[in-house]
């Protein structure tokens, strides 16, 4: 049986903070993000953007960024909105979700920009 590989997080060391299950894997490219996106699209999921200021992504609710895209289709678009999102609080952490609205809970999640380090 193979060992369990321990993965260095710790509160004083904010690089090391570990979000989702993405935040265990190297970090996306634009490519591999873009595909991720025509996975909640392909889905049926509706897309919406969040962000936080970095220290507070543990223990608070994430703003939502406009309201979530219903219905949004074209993979550009919700990109640009992420982007956007992040040009407007360049210092915060910007996730992405997919909202199942048939199981009623999010279907997918990442963060695809982090922010400053507090």
């Amino acid at each position: 049986m193979s060992e369990m590989q321990d993965y260095s997080s710790s509160l004083e060391d904010v690089n090391s903070r570990k979000f989702e299950t993405f935040s265990y894997l190297p970090a996306m490219d634009a490519d591999r993000i873009r595909k991720q996106v025509e996975y909640i699209v392909s889905k049926g999921w509706n897309p919406a953007i969040e962000h936080t200021e970095p220290e507070n992504a543990f223990d608070h609710y994430w703003y939502m960024w406009k309201l979530p895209m219903f219905g949004e289709t074209d993979i550009d678009t919700i990109l640009k909105e992420a982007e956007a999102c992040h040009k407007a609080h360049p210092n915060n952490h910007v996730r992405l979700i997919g909202f199942d609205n048939y199981a009623q809970s999010k279907g997918a999640e990442m963060v695809v920009y982090r922010g400053k380090p507090v």
